[in-house]
């Protein structure tokens, strides 16, 4: 596999999966592996992808370090997942093969030589752009030598008085077992001679909760580089901003955590382990209980990667190794000292010019407070109402509940609820609804990887104060986004629905593009009750009049409008699919989308992340057509468009094409239907098919090949359209 193009940034290919053949001469069968890109290559294709984010010299400078910090935090998650899923199937001798035909083993083989050009690329843009330029914009991250007489009094005050306390030294000897080493944690090992000259092994973990960067207020004398005068007063007129990191401050005190004893070596190494910790709902009586001490095991979990810096000595790795239970391939050896996901402590830095322009979204002039109509129920009474996050403010979404939850004529609220986040508005006012006596049921999916500590406690505060909350159904997570108000209006129940393709979290909100419809459509209305019985109750619904819910029609439905495409191009009437999606795996969809094709229908996959399907392959995918869209913010909404010979059915949701989704998840599917909204649909989409900007096209290879107009003017226009893009 070769490493990417590096010829110019107009002109850009990412790396082909590792197992890549290229296209078959001969028309394959349908089911052939040469026709399917392996997931996690396809997943670490994407990584790539996000790490040219950080090579691009158009993205502000500490843009790039949030970049090169998000391939960091996702790799981490891969291995702690995808990974770990991996070792588990090869520990049980496990030969079963994906649709692509690797084994378990070939992948975890194709992984580890992807991870290591990853991650030799990633260090070679921190290095050799990012860190010399973060220097000429005055913000200095120095080591420990480097400081002045000065600056070091400084940092070792801030050591002994905030640092120190916090430290626990833990040794390794015949009367200290090996350490636990946490997961996702940055730790010294450090080797020390004792006054009888025999060396030990100890490790430091260093405290994530305090700054990873600690500022450093003291300048050093000035010291221009010329003798005239203007030198010497541009070098005094600089102001520049001074760090060091804290895993550094505490390597050069480490004295004091061990008196008496001479420090020989220390060195900075980072453990993953395995936290895909699976719940045993059938054996749990208390799914709240067993999803707590599921995410307590996951701190116990397997080491799955052993991360140290290349300098590091054999003797120490050793040591980790055997005593961590990890082998060879386990070890990934780089030119740092830090993960790359600690790099958001740089991101973070409050520098506005290093970073893109304030945002500040719109509110549509329906829901508008400032507007005379600031009654949302009012205005979803009139007509939908669509809102394009983050281009459009999640505000109305929260005014909507805060409203619902203080109006005497509401009767009651119900939502899910997957990844809220911490400190919620939307849980405040499902909180206030309860106080106002609302009748208030909420669906808190513990499951949601990752965020389970925040949904328990969330599930518990609103327990307390007298909510019907459920913690999802067997077998399944609840990843639909909805809420239900009902209300009295006169002698009469009207229902108000918000439907989205976003989690009902106001921080990511303006982060991801998602979509959401304000609606009472009484349909709509009617199947969205449906749902919730379905999710509190019993119900062997399977009828719903205009929503697609996995796992009960969802994959049955998108099957059927897809054949209609097929119907109507094998009649002589063009058919176009627009799928905007975050992950295309399902082998079933792809080998039906592969038939479209065949068939001459249209087919334009607008697919941020994964994806196994080839395009470009003759007699099979040459109609389909592949992009993948980075950028500012995270493209996280997901749009199913249908022709339907030009009377077309577009929907929106929270369901990928996955096997996850499709069938072991509580996946919402919404019909848009107004013809405003539908044409605001077709407009955006349009204007992502046609991205010029941030899109990389796939190859049917498996590479991507990045579309940029070289021209600076429409450069300059197309990053300000990608801002002002709304729908």
């Amino acid at each position: 596999m070769s490493r990417p193009n590096q010829q110019n940034r107009d002109g850009r290919k990412s790396r082909v999966p590792a197992h890549a053949d290229g296209p078959a001469c001969a028309t394959p069968a349908l089911s052939d592996a040469k026709l399917f890109i392996n997931r996690e290559l396809a997943q670490l294709a994407f990584q790539c992808r996000v790490l040219e984010e950080a090579r691009d010299v158009h993205t502000p400078l500490l843009e790039r370090f949030k970049f090169l910090s998000i391939v960091g935090s996702n790799l981490e998650e891969f291995f702690m997942v995808r990974v770990a899923g991996l070792k588990r199937q090869i520990e049980s001798n496990s030969f079963v093969t994906g649709p692509d035909g690797l084994t378990p083993r070939e992948q975890l083989d194709a992984i580890n030589s992807e991870v290591v050009k990853l991650l030799g690329d990633a260090q070679e843009i921190l290095f050799t752009s990012l860190m010399p330029a973060l220097k000429q914009a005055d913000i200095v991250i120095l080591d420990y030598p480097e400081l002045s007489a000065e600056q070091k009094v400084e940092v070792d005050d801030y050591f002994l008085q905030t640092i120190f306390p916090v430290l626990t030294p833990l040794a390794f000897d015949p009367g200290h077992p090996f350490p636990h080493i946490s997961n996702l944690s940055l730790n010294l090992a450090v080797l020390i001679r004792d006054p009888r000259g025999e060396e030990r092994f100890a490790r430091v973990k260093i405290p994530d909760t305090l700054n990873q960067l600690v500022a450093i207020t003291i300048a050093p004398p000035v010291t221009p580089s010329g003798t005239d005068a203007q030198s010497a007063a541009a070098a005094a007129a600089r102001k520049p901003v001074y760090y060091i990191w804290l895993d550094e401050l505490v390597r050069a005190n480490l004295e004091a955590l061990f008196p008496g004893m001479t420090i020989l070596d220390a060195h900075t190494f980072h453990v993953t382990r395995d936290a895909d910790v699976e719940i045993q709902e059938w054996e749990a009586d208390d799914l709240l209980e067993a999803t707590e001490e599921g995410v307590r095991l996951r701190r116990f979990g397997d080491v799955v990667r052993l991360q140290v810096n290349n300098g590091m000595p054999a003797d120490i790795v050793e040591i980790l190794m055997s005593n961590l239970q990890v082998e060879s391939y386990d070890v990934y050896l780089v030119e740092s000292q830090r993960p790359l996901s600690i790099l958001k402590a740089i991101a973070a830095i409050d520098r506005h010019d290093l970073k893109f322009p304030a945002f500040v979204p719109a509110i549509p002039i329906e829901l508008n407070p400032d507007e005379q109509e600031s009654d949302s129920f009012a205005a979803i009474s009139k007509r939908d109402i669509m809102l394009h996050h983050p281009y459009e403010s999640f505000q109305p979404v929260v005014n909507f509940l805060n409203l619902a939850a203080k109006d005497p004529n509401v009767l009651a609220i119900k939502m899910t609820l997957y990844r809220v986040g911490k400190n919620s508005p939307v849980v405040e006012a499902l909180l206030k609804a309860i106080e106002n006596r609302k009748q208030v049921a909420v669906l808190v999916e513990l499951k949601a990887r990752f965020d389970e500590e925040s949904n328990i406690e969330w599930a518990r505060a609103l327990e307390r104060e007298g909510a019907h909350v459920v913690y999802g159904l067997l077998g399944l997570k609840i990843h639909g986004k909805v809420a239900l108000v009902v209300r009295k209006e006169g002698d009469k129940i009207k229902r108000y629905v918000h439907l989205g393709t976003g989690n009902y979290n106001a921080v990511t909100a303006h982060l991801y593009t998602d979509i959401g419809l304000f609606t009472c459509d009484e349909k709509i209305g009617a199947d969205v009750t449906d749902l919730f019985n379905y999710l509190t109750g019993y119900s062997a619904k399977r009828n719903y009049r205009k929503l697609m819910v996995a796992p009960i029609n969802l994959r049955e439905n998108l099957e059927k409008l897809i054949k209609r495409e097929i119907e109507h191009q094998q009649a002589g009437r063009q058919g176009h699919i627009i799928l905007k999606i975050n992950a295309l795996v399902d082998e079933q969809l792809i080998q039906l989308l592969y038939e479209a094709s065949r068939a001459g229908v249209k087919i334009d996959l607008l697919v941020r992340g994964i994806c196994c399907l080839r395009p470009g392959i003759a007699g099979v995918s040459e109609n389909i057509r592949v992009i993948s869209i980075l950028g500012r913010f995270l493209e996280h909404s997901r749009v199913y468009f249908f022709n339907n010979d030009g009377k077309p059915d577009i929907y929106c949701g929270s369901a990928d094409l996955m096997p996850r989704n499709l069938d072991r998840r509580v996946e919402v599917l919404f019909p848009i239907e107004d013809a405003r909204l539908a044409r605001q649909i077709r407009e955006a989409l349009s204007a992502y098919v046609n991205e010029r900007f941030n899109a990389w096209q796939m190859q049917p290879d498996g590479s991507y090949n990045l579309i940029r107009s070289a021209h600076p003017e429409v450069l300059e226009q197309a990053a300000q359209a990608q801002v002002a893009r709304t729908v």
